[in-house]
C-alpha cells in the first residue's frame, strides 16, 4: 500500500480513537472538568445553545443552530482548507516529474535511492511543495471537528438540557437512515470535487469514506448526520471555487502553445 493512503488512514484511525472517548456518550455542562471539556466541548456546546435560544419555540431550532455553528467553524478554518487543497493540486501536478525520476533511479540500491531523494526534495522545492502542508491542516483541524462531534453527541446525551427537536420532520435525537444515506452521497461529490480524485493512490478512500459516515450515521443521532451533511456541502462548495474540476481535463496555455 503506497505511502500516502497510509497517512490518511492513520488520520481516520485517530478520528475514530478520539471519537470513542470514555466520555463520549456522558452528559455534558458548565461543571464538567478536563481540559477538553472546559476548553473546546463545553464552548461549542454554548455556541450551539446560543443560536438555539434565538430560534426558541420553534422545533427545528437545534438543527437551525447546527447549520450555523458548523458553516462559522468551516469559514473559520477556510484557510487552512485552501493551504491543504493548494498543496494537493501541487503535488497532483508534479506527479508527471516525480514518476520521471522514479523510472530514471529505478535501481534499489542505497546510492542510487539516496540520489532520487535528493533530487526528489530538489524538485519539491523549486515547485514550492511542502510534503507536510497537506497533512498539518488536518491535524489541526481535527480538534475542533472531534469537539463538535464530542458536542452534539453529549447534548443528546443531556436530555433534560438539551432537546434536540427535528429537522424535516426527522428527530434530531435519533437515527436517521436518509440523514446517513445524504451525508455519505455528500462525502462522496466532496473527494469527486477534490485532488484526491485524480489521484490513483488515494481513490480507495473515495469509497471507504463515505461507507464509513453512513455506518456512522444510521446507529449515531441524526444530529451528527445533520453536521456531515452540512459540512461536505460547504466542502463541496469551497472545491469548486478553489480546485476547480472543470477545468483539469482543459490543456494549460503553455501545452497548447508547445503543440503548435
Amino acid at each position: 500500500m503506497k505511502k500516502n493512503l497510509w497517512i490518511m488512514l492513520s488520520l481516520v484511525s485517530v478520528v475514530l480513537l478520539l471519537s470513542g472517548c470514555t466520555e463520549f456518550d456522558q452528559p455534558i455542562s458548565s461543571e464538567s472538568n478536563g481540559f477538553w471539556n472546559e476548553y473546546i466541548v463545553w464552548p461549542l456546546v454554548s455556541f450551539i445553545k446560543l443560536f438555539a435560544d434565538m430560534f426558541e419555540g420553534n422545533a427545528a431550532n437545534y438543527a437551525f443552530a447546527i447549520i450555523i455553528v458548523t458553516v462559522i467553524i468551516r469559514l473559520i478554518i477556510l484557510p487552512l482548507t485552501i493551504k491543504q487543497v493548494k498543496s494537493s493540486k501541487k503535488m497532483q501536478e508534479m506527479q508527471p516529474k516525480l514518476k520521471e525520476l522514479q523510472a530514471k533511479y529505478s535501481s534499489k540500491d542505497a546510492a542510487t535511492q539516496q540520489k532520487y531523494q535528493q533530487e526528489m526534495m530538489q524538485l519539491m522545492q523549486t515547485s514550492g511543495v511542502n510534503p507536510l502542508a497537506g497533512c498539518l491542516p488536518i491535524l489541526i483541524q481535527m480538534p475542533i471537528l472531534i469537539g463538535f462531534y464530542h458536542a452534539i453527541s453529549r447534548m443528546n446525551a443531556t436530555p433534560d438540557a438539551f432537546e434536540l427537536g427535528t429537522f424535516l420532520a426527522v428527530p434530531l435525537a435519533e437515527p436517521s437512515i436518509v440523514f446517513a444515506v445524504i451525508a455519505g452521497l455528500i462525502q462522496y461529490v466532496v473527494l469527486m470535487t477534490g485532488p484526491a480524485v485524480d489521484n490513483p493512490q488515494m481513490k480507495i478512500m473515495m469509497y471507504i469514506m463515505p461507507l464509513m459516515i453512513v455506518g456512522f450515521g444510521i446507529i449515531l443521532p441524526a444530529a451528527l448526520s445533520l453536521y456531515w451533511v452540512v459540512g461536505n456541502f460547504v466542502s463541496v462548495l469551497q472545491n469548486l471555487v478553489i480546485y476547480k474540476p472543470w477545468n483539469k481535463n482543459k490543456p494549460d496555455a503553455t501545452d497548447a502553445k508547445g503543440a503548435k
